[in-house]
């Protein structure tokens, strides 16, 4: 895999990158242009060795400029180049401009597009609009997408694929699918959120040559979480640790019918380092699971004060698998928050405390996408992932991890910048893998890992195991307790490239 920056960008803030570069350290626009058209012909020549045909579609702002200046260094390359444009010409800026006319004077037609450009290209070029898109697609523009996505031959975006908003990662209203997206200057975080996996294909940086002075001093929205972030975490014990070094931690859940959930989260609770596993249930349950996994110590509770010796031997709590929504598990979770001992929240615990006003500061809620809506009692909370799980910890206090493709997590202050993970893949859209993710945190948090800490490392562990999982049998298929192996070698820094 191709190693990219961890810091991730808004449009705005990647706009204010090049200002700097410019105004600040007299990098003129023609230069960076200059280097994003060098750019440009690098990816072509390393990932389409045999293409000799390459079609370059340019928008009017500094992205088509980006693509003028593309052809004519791939014109000097002795590659057949073919260039069409979209929109007025009038709407260019200088340094555009400029491009547009460098490539005219080195003998290149430059027509307007159809369909019948793509008979015979080997690679399109997608200069349209980059970052600078923040509205829906201009129709000529969507028209023109549509049948390069239909076309299925390779395309290479600039910036990232025209008609993907560049914060949000949503199509306005549709996007180009990119073979491989080139992104310059800084990674955009709609890249990684929203619907911005489906389009980007593969993901190729260069950041141009600005120095790093500019990137200390520009704003970020957000940063990418690695292993490389927790080495002294998960680093060998000491030779003389022994189990009460390593936290106890208490699941609570397993309504009538449901012991497999808790289950899952106590086993990678376990899988990832806790010293001392309690699971916290139903007692027609509690033998069962003692027999199928005996590590684990199983207790049947009828009701919220049958928890109490069990919370005063507990470090972390995690709450919520197979708890369902009766008064049952209503008095456990009130009982568990009313310990403030760190908890984290999932699947029915996050449904009850959607119906009253909770707030904690000690606490790790991890919504998919349809409780954090009941959650904040709206919809079409997907539009912009990055508002809502600002939303949510504002509202809720503590940590949110909102699940998804590209799971984020915010904490608020005095951390406010948004935590991303990039791993995971579709083969985890199945039963039982939130359990083992709300498991996986509480495993780390019982061992006395810091709130944020514990959800970032357990993103981040979860998702690598699902994504190392499938690397030999596929996504088809993958069960949840799949992972448990992945999870005990990723923590032991075994296989964690």
């Amino acid at each position: 895999m191709i190693t990219l920056p961890h810091s991730l960008f808004t449009a705005a803030q990647t706009q204010e990158i090049d200002r700097l570069a410019i105004e600040e350290h007299g990098i003129a626009g023609s230069e960076l242009m200059a280097r994003a058209g060098e750019a440009a012909l690098s990816t072509i020549k390393s990932h389409w060795k045999q293409a000799n045909r390459i079609l370059i579609l340019c928008g009017t702002g500094n992205n088509g400029g980006d693509g003028f200046e593309l052809a004519r260094q791939a014109l000097d390359a002795d590659l057949r180049v073919f260039v069409y444009e979209l929109g007025s010409i009038n709407d260019l800026n200088e340094t555009a401009a400029a491009a547009r006319a460098a490539l005219l004077e080195a003998g290149v037609e430059i027509n307007s597009f159809t369909s019948d450009a793509l008979r015979s290209a080997d690679v399109i070029v997608d200069a349209l609009f980059g970052t600078g898109l923040d509205r829906n697609l201009p129709a000529e523009a969507e028209i023109a997408i549509q049948m390069i996505n239909d076309s299925r031959t390779p395309v290479l975006s600039l910036d990232l694929p025209s008609g993907l908003h560049p914060d949000t990662g949503i199509p306005m209203p549709i996007a180009m699918h990119a073979t491989i997206t080139l992104s310059f200057s800084g990674l955009n975080q709609g890249l990684f959120t929203g619907f911005g996996p489906d389009y980007v294909g593969e993901i190729v940086f260069n950041s141009l040559q600005i120095p790093p002075a500019i990137y200390n001093k520009a704003p970020k929205s957000a940063r990418r979480v690695g292993l490389e972030d927790f080495v002294e975490r998960l680093s060998p014990r000491q030779r003389t640790g022994h189990k009460g070094l390593y936290g106890h931690l208490l699941i609570i859940g397993g309504n009538h019918g449901m012991p497999g959930a808790p289950r899952m989260a106590a086993e990678a609770g376990a899988r990832v380092g806790a010293g001392l596993i309690s699971i916290a249930t139903r007692p027609e349950h509690a033998t069962s699971l003692s027999l199928t996994r005996p590590e684990l110590m199983c207790y049947g509770v009828e009701k919220a004060d049958d928890l109490d010796p069990l919370l005063e031997r507990c470090n972390a709590i995690a709450i919520g698998p197979g708890l369902g929504q009766c008064q049952w598990g209503q008095d456990l979770l009130d009982r568990a928050l009313a310990s403030k001992i760190p908890i984290v929240i999932d699947a029915d615990a996050l449904n009850l405390i959607s119906k009253k006003e909770y707030r904690h500061d000690h606490w790790i809620i991890t919504p998919h996408p349809g409780e954090a809506a009941r959650l904040l009692n709206k919809d079409n909370l997907e539009q912009d992932r990055f508002d809502t799980v600002k939303e949510l910890q504002k509202a809720y206090g503590g940590v949110t991890v909102l699940k998804g493709a590209s799971t984020i997590i915010n904490a608020g202050e005095p951390d406010p910048l948004t935590r991303l993970s990039i791993w995971g893949n579709p083969g985890m859209a199945t039963g039982g893998m939130g359990d083992v993710l709300t498991g996986t945190i509480g495993g780390l948090l019982a061992q006395g890992i810091s709130q944020f800490e514990a959800a970032c490392l357990g993103v981040t562990l979860h998702g690598m195991a699902g994504d190392q999982a499938v690397q030999e049998d596929g996504e088809r298929g993958l069960l949840a307790s799949d992972l448990m192996p992945y999870l005990r070698r990723l923590s032991n820094l075994i296989y964690a490239e």
